[in-house]
Parts: structure tokens; sequence; C-alpha cells
């Protein structure tokens, strides 16, 4: 059940989102940019890539982070979320068997990365930095070769607060510019 809800969220999000996405895109001018563009503020130190890789693309993400009720209680299940590009839906985010992941919508490579580092951002998820920990697709592809992927500018998907009813489960709106860095 679990799995499927997951793929409809995903799906829905794919398919049905693109006009969410992009109008999260226009609230994040210059987001959705190539290595030499601007992100913006700049990212915490808790969560700047080390020396000796260079940012390869930046996407808006817009989605949700999907919550379970658990003991009276919500916990974080996985992220559902379409990353952008101008726009134009480039990727999907969404949980692994044991780390996040982002396949490309474009090309089909993917990069699954675990946390090693995160700030607060008040009102909001955290900002992460996140080291790959598998790729497929290989040189030349979307994903093939990251080595770290940074969630920025977070906005919005925090669990809900106060109790819950065991087995519910609730999807909370975010968005949040995801930075994609290679090995120099």
């Amino acid at each position: 059940m679990k799995k499927t809800t997951v793929a409809l969220a995903v799906g829905a999000l794919v398919f049905g989102g693109a006009a969410t996405a992009s109008a999260a895109t226009s609230q994040h001018s210059g987001i959705g940019v190539d290595a030499g563009g601007s992100l913006g503020a700049p990212a915490p130190a808790a969560v700047k890539v080390p020396d000796g890789n260079r940012r390869i693309a930046t996407f808006s993400g817009d989605g949700v982070q999907i919550y379970g009720c658990t003991n009276g209680a919500w916990t974080f299940i996985q992220p559902a979320a379409t990353l952008t590009r101008y726009g134009q839906p480039v990727a999907v985010h969404f949980a692994g068997p044991s780390f996040p992941r982002w396949e490309s919508t474009k090309d089909g490579s993917l990069v699954g990365a675990k946390k090693i580092a995160s700030a607060d951002q008040p009102g909001a998820v955290p900002q992460l930095l996140l080291q790959a920990t598998e790729n497929t697709g290989g040189p030349g592809t979307q994903f093939g070769t990251v080595t770290f992927v940074q969630r920025l500018n977070t906005r919005g998907g925090l669990a809900p607060a106060g109790a819950c009813t065991a087995g519910a489960q609730v999807g909370v709106h975010y968005t949040a510019d995801y930075a994609f860095w290679v090995a120099k």
C-alpha cells in the first residue's frame, strides 16, 4: 500500500504537478540554472560542499514530505517531489530502499545519497548536505557522476503539530532548491 501511495504521489507530481512546479519556479528567480548561476543566499557553513567538487546544476523542487502516524505522533516516511528547470520537469525525488534518490526524467540516470550534515531552517524542513551512495547512467548523464546534493532554501514541509490517528498519512507541501555537484 505504501509503495502504491508513493507511486501515485510521484506520478501526480510528474504528470499533474507541472503547473504547480512552474508556479513555484517563478518564486525562485535565478534558480534552476547551471553552475554559473546564482543560488541566492549563500549555503550555511554546515551544508557546504567539500573542496574538489563543482556545481553542475541547480533545480527547483516542489512536492510533499510524507508523514505517517505512529504511536500518536507524526513520523517522516519519505519525500515525493518534482524538480524543474525553467518550469520544465527534469527529475523526480523519492525515497530509495535506504537513502533518498533523484531520478532524471530526461535520461533515466539516478543518484542516491545519504545525509551527512544539516542546518535548521525556521518554519521549514532543514537544509541538507548529502553525499552520493549510488549512481546510475555513467558519464554524460544528468546524475551519473554526482558526488554531492544540497537541499537549500527550504520552505514548509514540517510534520503537522499535535496528535494523530494510528495509520493516518499526510503529505505536507514544501519547496527547496537542489544543487548537484561532481568531482572536479
